[in-house]
C-alpha cells in the first residue's frame, strides 16, 4: 500500500470519527437539557509514556462528546488504559475490575471500557469475557481512534463490544486530544517495535514499526507551539529507528533538525533510544542543538555481553561504554539515565558484576531498576536457569546502593550557578514551593508565584539533594 493511499484512508477514517463524535455530542446535549446532569468519565492509565499519550487522546474524544472528567471511578464512564509489560500489571487491573463490578451494581447504566496493551493478548480478552462480563467495551492499541464509534455501538446494542486488530492498518490523525499540561506535550513520531527483545511483549501488542510522516509531525508541533507549548517530548518505542519505513526514508537526526526550526518550541526531549542504533549523526545534532535537552535515557538492561545476547539487545557491554564515551565527549554536561533488569534467566554472579561495573563507569543520574519477572508469550519466560527470588533480592539491593553511590557527584549544574528551569507546577509536598525541571531532567524546588507556571525562568541552585535541587529565583 502506498503512502498516499494510507493517508487518504486515514483522512476518511478521521472524518468518519469526527462525524460520530459530533452526533454523540448533540445527543448528550439534549440529554443534559432533560436531566440538567452531565455524564462523567474517568481514565485510569497504567504503563509508559506512550500509554499516557494515548490517554490524552481518549480524554480528548470523551470531552468532545460531552463527558465531564472526574478524579474518581464513581463515574458514568470508566476506562482503563492498560499495560502488559509484566504479569503483575495484569493482576493489578483484574483487582481494580472487581471494584468496578461493585460500582456497576449500584449504577447499572455505568459503562466500563478496557483498552491498551493488555487487550492485545487473546488469553486476557477471553478471561475478561468469561470472568468480568460486566465490562462493556474492549479494544486494543491499534484502534483508539474508534472510541466514539465503539461507545455509540454500545449505547445502541446494549451488549459487550469487542474491537481488536492484530496489527495497525492505518495511522489516523487530527482527532481531539486533551493535554495534561498547557506548556508541554508528547508527540508520537512512530508506533510499534521491531526489536523483539526476548523479555518484552511490546512488539506483540503494539505491532511493527510505523513512522508518521515528517510533515504530519511538524504540523502538529507547530500547532502546539501556537497553543503556547514550549517543550515537546518525541515518543516512540525506539526513536532511533524513525523513518526507515517511510516511502522516502528519513533519519531521526534529520527529523530533529526540522523540529528544532519550529518557532516557539524552546525545549525538545525524546524517548526511548536503543543503544544499538544511536548514530554519530544523532550525537552531532544533539551537540550542536540549542533546544535539545541535555538528557538521554539510554537503557542498558544488563552489563553482561553474554546476557545482552540472550536478551537480543544487539549491542555489547563494550559498545555501550564506547557510546557513552562519545556522548560525554560531545556533550560534557549530558545527564544519562537507564533501565536495568536484575535476575534475567541464567544471570550469574559474574554477569551481575558486569552490570555493577557499567553503573560505576557511567555514573547514571538515575535508573529504573526491575527484578525480572516472567512475561507469558515471550521467549525468556521459557528459558532455563530462572534465578531464585532470594538471589534477585540480594542483587537488587546491591544495585540500588551502587546507583546511589555512583550518582552522588552527578550535579547537572554547579551549586550557586543560575540555570534555566521550566516551572511545572506547585510542589506536591509543600504548596509554598514551585517545582521545575532543568534541561537535564532534574527537579528543582523553589519559592515563587503561581503565574510562573509554564514559563522557563532563571533559578539559582543553592543545595543538592539526592534526586533534586533546592533553588531560589535570583534577586528575589
Amino acid at each position: 500500500m502506498s503512502k498516499t493511499k494510507i493517508l487518504n484512508v486515514g483522512e476518511i477514517e478521521t472524518q468518519k470519527q469526527k462525524y460520530i463524535i459530533e452526533k454523540l455530542r448533540k445527543e448528550f446535549e439534549n440529554k443534559y437539557k432533560e436531566t440538567n446532569k452531565k455524564k462523567t468519565f474517568h481514565v485510569e492509565t497504567f504503563g509508559c509514556q506512550m500509554n499516557f499519550r494515548d490517554s490524552e487522546k481518549i480524554t480528548g474524544i470523551l470531552t468532545q462528546i460531552g463527558y465531564e472528567e472526574v478524579d474518581t471511578e464513581e463515574a458514568d464512564f470508566v476506562i482503563y488504559n492498560t499495560c502488559t509489560v509484566r504479569e503483575n500489571a495484569n493482576n493489578k487491573v483484574y483487582g481494580r475490575l472487581g471494584y468496578l463490578g461493585k460500582l456497576k451494581k449500584e449504577n447499572p447504566d455505568m459503562i466500563i471500557a478496557i483498552c491498551g496493551c493488555m487487550m492485545q493478548v487473546p488469553e486476557v480478552v477471553e478471561k475478561i469475557k468469561k470472568s468480568y462480563r460486566f465490562v462493556d467495551i474492549i479494544f486494543g492499541t491499534h484502534n483508539i481512534y474508534k472510541l466514539a464509534e465503539l461507545i455509540e455501538l454500545r449505547l445502541y446494542s446494549k451488549r459487550m463490544v469487542i474491537d481488536l486488530l492484530t496489527d495497525a492498518q492505518m495511522i489516523v490523525e487530527n482527532l481531539p486530544s486533551e493535554r495534561k499540561y498547557d506548556f508541554k506535550a508528547g508527540v508520537n513520531i512512530m508506533f510499534g517495535c521491531n526489536n523483539f527483545c526476548t523479555y518484552c511483549i511490546v512488539p506483540y501488542v503494539r505491532g511493527r514499526e510505523r513512522s508518521r510522516s515528517p510533515e504530519e509531525i511538524i504540523s502538529e508541533i507547530k500547532q502546539l507551539a501556537n497553543d503556547g507549548v514550549v517543550e515537546i517530548m518525541l515518543l516512540g518505542q525506539n526513536v532511533n529507528s524513525y523513518g526507515k519505513n517511510l516511502d522516502q526514508p528519513m533519519t531521526f537526526a534529520s527529523l530533529l533538525q526540522r523540529v528544532e526550526r519550529v518557532e516557539g518550541i524552546e525545549r525538545i526531549r525524546f524517548m526511548t533510544s536503543n543503544p544499538m542504533d544511536l548514530s554519530d549523526d544523532l550525537i552531532e545534532v544533539m551537540k550542536n542543538s540549542s533546544k535539545i535537552c541535555n538528557h538521554l535515557h539510554l537503557p542498558i538492561q544488563s552489563g553482561s555481553t553474554r546476557l545482552l545476547k540472550l536478551m537480543n539487545r544487539k549491542y555489547t557491554k563494550e559498545s555501550y561504554l564506547e557510546l557513552v564515551r562519545k556522548l560525554k565527549i560531545a556533550i560534557p554536561n549530558i545527564s544519562l539515565t537507564t533501565d536495568i533488569i536484575v535476575g534475567f534467566p541464567g544471570e550469574t554472579d559474574e554477569d551481575f558484576e558486569d552490570t555493577i561495573d557499567v553503573v560505576k563507569q557511567v555514573g547514571f543520574d538515575s535508573a529504573f531498576t526491575f527484578i525480572y519477572s516472567k512475561r507469558t508469550g515471550t521467549p525468556a519466560a521459557t528459558m532455563d536457569k530462572q534465578v531464585p527470588n532470594e538471589v534477585c533480592n540480594i542483587r537488587f539491593d546491591h544495585l540500588l546502593k551502587t546507583i546511589r553511590e555512583s550518582s552522588k557527584d552527578s550535579d547537572g549544574g554547579e551549586i550557586n550557578s543560575i540555570q534555566k528551569v521550566l516551572v511545572e507546577g506547585i510542589n506536591e509536598q509543600n504548596p509554598e514551593l514551585l517545582t521545575g525541571r532543568l534541561t537535564n531532567n532534574m527537579l528543582v524546588h523553589f519559592k515563587g508565584e503561581n503565574h510562573l507556571i509554564g514559563k522557563i525562568i532563571p533559578v539559582k541552585l543553592i543545595e543538592k539533594k539526592r534526586f533534586y535541587y533546592m533553588g531560589e529565583i535570583p534577586n528575589q
